[in-house]
């Protein structure tokens, strides 16, 4: 994407030509209840540039909440993938 495209470059977090062919899929297993309000389908994904950033991400994603309640276990299953 063109730097003229964009809207406000200056909102932009990382350069938007940047190749990031590592990523993480986020899923929800069928049965969590809050699929019951994405959608058994839902998904999402988080791309990376280099495979250590991918997998220290992946290892604080997998880490609990630090504001999570006591007793609240998180469900979202984690799947390394690449372009």
């Amino acid at each position: 994407m063109a730097a003229e495209q964009i809207c406000h470059p200056h909102n932009l977090n990382r350069h938007a030509g940047e190749s990031r062919p590592y990523g993480i899929r986020v899923t929800l297993p069928p049965e969590d209840t809050f699929a019951l309000v994405l959608g058994t389908d839902w998904s999402l994904e988080h791309w990376y540039p280099t495979r250590e950033a991918r997998d220290r991400a992946l290892e604080d994603m997998r880490q609990r909440h630090a504001y999570s309640r006591q007793g609240d276990l998180p469900t979202a299953l984690f799947e390394k993938i690449e372009r």
